[in-house]
């Protein structure tokens, strides 16, 4: 219907522009005299320019759009050139070009924007870049770029769409955390290493099958010998210090927040040896079990890029023990939500009564306080000897700071 429509009325144009050609010639012949033909004369090259522009083909064009990279990370800017190639020079009064972005990309902040007006002529090759920050994270792709060209009068105007397509991916911001495994607890700042703590503070108390991410320090020669896969010496302190973080997928003003914080425990956890698995249950189900290697923090990180708030199910009916199909007991269970309610809090003590170790991060607006009713639920979580830490971020300074009660 749509391109019914744009048919009539590029055919209405067309119509009444040889209308006001046939109508000055008459008036021309009728009239006679020297105003008569002169005012046909001036108009009609721009009549034949008209009709020449209905004719010529402006999808033969070549359109290309470069972007700097196909990966960023929040905050980054993204820099596109849209690059235009055409073979014959027609005569271009004005040429527009706008690169067609998503919603979500039209929220971007933009530096420059993404439409340029050009008065081409018999120019070949035309060319302009825009740049976009603050993108959301999320994949994104374009699709589409805009030409829009006419007459002097505007009698004749054409449009065409050119399907261009790019895809990138922006991840999470990530934030500096320092992950104390003996004390359980995070902190801002620049990691330190802990290959000292691991060699003098560890005993080995058994032997496993080789894994990807153990050090070739932990392996045991002898055990390996006797088998015939490579086996690794197991550690007290390995034991207890892998980490399961679960994600609060409900819907919340608070979620791009609380996957910065996700992706900053990752980075923190993976840096102080340990391994880490995530559980993500949403729309989609998405469970990573414990790893340390690179490819299982790449795939982390890509997961967390593209994930939304759209669980229909609080956290706390998702938590359960069987979850990452390991035994909990010897895991540490980290919980990121942005809302304390009285059914987690009771979640949380009847898991405590089977032995395992929770860490809770409840991430706020940072104009937000602790109101009294969390105060309740923090206190109570505190006596169960359970770590739980109110957080907002800090958009000026990109950390994390613990949020004061009312």
């Amino acid at each position: 219907m749509k391109n019914l429509f744009k048919r009539f009325h590029v055919g209405w144009k067309l119509v009444f522009l040889l209308i006001l050609t046939l109508a000055s010639f008459s008036y021309a012949m009728f009239q006679g005299g020297f105003v008569s033909w002169f005012l046909f004369y001036s108009f009609f090259p721009f009549a034949i320019y008209s009709l020449m522009l209905v004719i010529y083909p402006i999808r033969s064009f070549k359109i290309t759009r470069t972007v700097n990279q196909e990966q960023f990370t929040v905050g980054q800017k993204l820099v596109a050139t849209v690059t235009i190639k055409r073979k014959f020079p027609f005569p271009l009064c004005y040429l527009l070009v706008e690169d067609v972005l998503s919603e979500r990309l039209h929220a971007s902040e933009k530096i420059e924007e993404p439409k340029k007006l050009f008065f081409p002529w018999f120019k070949k090759t035309l060319s302009f870049s825009y740049v976009l920050n603050q993108m959301p994270r999320g994949e994104h792709h374009f699709t589409s770029i805009r030409l829009k060209t006419g007459d002097l009068f505007g009698l004749i105007e054409k449009e065409t769409f050119f399907e261009v397509e790019n895809y990138f991916l922006v991840y999470p911001l990530v934030v500096d955390l320092v992950y104390h495994p003996r004390r359980k607890q995070f902190e801002q700042g620049s990691s330190s290493s802990l290959a000292k703590y691991w060699q003098d503070s560890t005993m080995a108390v058994g032997v496993r099958e080789y894994q990807p991410g153990d050090k070739f320090a932990w392996i045991d020669w002898k055990a390996t010998a006797r088998s015939d896969s490579i086996m690794t010496k197991e550690f007290e302190q390995m034991q207890s210090h892998d980490v399961v973080i679960l994600l609060d997928r409900v819907k919340s003003p608070m979620f791009e927040a609380m996957v910065t914080y996700t992706a900053s425990l990752i980075q923190a956890i993976i840096k102080s040896g340990a391994r880490v698995g995530l559980v993500s249950i949403g729309s989609s189900k998405q469970i990573f079990s414990l790893q340390s290697d690179e490819q299982h923090v790449r795939s982390l990180y890509y997961h967390l890029a593209k994930v939304d708030c759209d669980s229909q199910e609080p956290i706390s009916s998702i938590i359960s023990k069987d979850l990452v199909g390991a035994d909990l007991k010897h895991i540490t269970s980290m919980i990121v939500t942005s809302h304390l309610s009285v059914d987690l809090v009771r979640k949380l003590e009847s898991l405590l009564r089977q032995q395992q170790t929770f860490m809770l991060f409840v991430i706020k607006n940072n104009h937000d306080r602790i109101t009294k009713e969390e105060t309740v639920l923090i206190e109570r979580l505190k006596k169960l000897d359970i770590v739980i830490k109110v957080l907002s971020i800090q958009k000026s300074d990109k950390e994390f700071k613990e949020v004061s009660g009312s």
